[in-house]
């Protein structure tokens, strides 16, 4: 086996065959993958049933981290996203853009975390593409995934179900993959253990639809953090967020890490937590189905949607541990590039 990703791995010929079948195959190969078709072919949903398709590209830097590495955010991130609909995950691609050189070893090593989270998941890897750039054009590789998944009869979930009343959860921590991924990237080194927190949390999803049916939605905080995704919801629904800091869960070292740096860790990137807005009345099951699953013992219900001003906007209000009342703006511009 070659010991660097070479151009010829992405000519089409033997070369590119040899790649796929001694890594991608070796890794995670399945009967739809194993087919060799340019195409999967797959079962339809059932009558009533519906489709959940999401795409997402991954280009972290470094590609190994605490708590993960690129391949483990790849599959993580599409899991997620088509989840956040309430379908339960099926089927993924996974195209690779290879540069010139990276370790072959390497590749193995991601492919493997992918097969892994991807069986912890329950999808299945069922097609792909690769594709190899010149050496000093591609930072080693990037990953895009696609994922569908099959939306059950009468589950109907989105940002604009949020109501006045309803309570917002959020199933863990938050800001450790952004912290972790700044850390790595700048070579600081803190007393405390912070990882990623890179998780499939469509299995968290489907216990907390079990016990609480009238939840309005599910958003993963990625990309802009939770002040992001909670301005997203306000401006569908047409309401406003009020959330309380005290209640907001944030390990110490992440905290003190964004106050050392100057970063508001409501605006850092989560890459395993959840957002959910429930029915007040079911909002105690769903923190409970929340805190039974691994991935969210740490969940809490940190605010409430309320009525909106119409002459102001939609807001999201943050209350203090202080006692005072502030904006919770959207992240504006790049706080940290690549984070996932």
């Amino acid at each position: 086996m070659d010991t660097t990703v070479m151009l010829g791995h992405g000519s089409g010929g033997s070369m590119m065959k040899r790649i796929i079948d001694e890594v991608f195959f070796a890794s995670y190969g399945g009967e739809e993958l194993l087919r060799g078709d340019d195409a999967a072919v797959l079962p339809v949903p059932a009558p009533g049933e519906r489709l959940a398709f999401s795409t997402d590209s991954f280009v972290v830097t470094p590609h190994f981290f605490p708590g993960g590495d690129i391949g483990r955010l790849a599959i993580c991130g599409t899991v997620n996203d088509v989840a956040t609909s309430g379908a339960k995950p099926l089927y993924l691609s996974c195209g690779f853009i290879l540069e010139e050189g990276f370790p072959i070893e390497d590749l193995r090593r991601i492919c493997q975390s992918m097969a892994e989270v991807a069986k912890e998941a329950g999808v299945k890897l069922v097609t792909g593409d690769t594709k190899v750039v010149n050496r000093g054009h591609g930072d080693g590789v990037y990953i895009n995934t696609s994922g569908v998944g099959v939306v059950p009869e009468g589950v109907n979930l989105g940002g604009a179900q949020c109501k006045p009343g309803d309570k917002v959860l959020v199933s863990g921590t938050l800001g450790d993959h952004g912290i972790t991924i700044m850390s790595c990237r700048e070579g600081l080194n803190f007393t405390a253990d912070i990882q990623s927190d890179a998780a499939p949390l469509n299995h968290l999803i489907a216990d907390v639809l079990a016990v609480a049916p009238h939840t309005r939605c599910f958003r993963d905080p990625t990309r802009g953090g939770i002040a992001s995704t909670l301005n997203e919801l306000t401006s569908q629904a047409n309401v406003d967020i009020t959330v309380n800091e005290a209640d907001i869960p944030v390990k110490p070292a992440v905290l003190g890490a964004c106050e050392m740096l100057g970063y508001d860790v409501m605006q850092v990137a989560n890459e395993g937590k959840m957002v959910c807005v429930v029915a007040a009345e079911e909002a105690e099951a769903a923190l409970a189905a929340m805190r039974a699953n691994k991935y969210g013992a740490d969940a809490a219900i940190i605010g409430e949607v309320g009525e909106s001003d119409l002459e102001r906007g939609n807001k999201v209000f943050l209350k203090t541990a202080f006692g005072s009342t502030r904006i919770l703006d959207m992240l504006v511009g790049e706080q940290l590039p690549r984070i996932c």
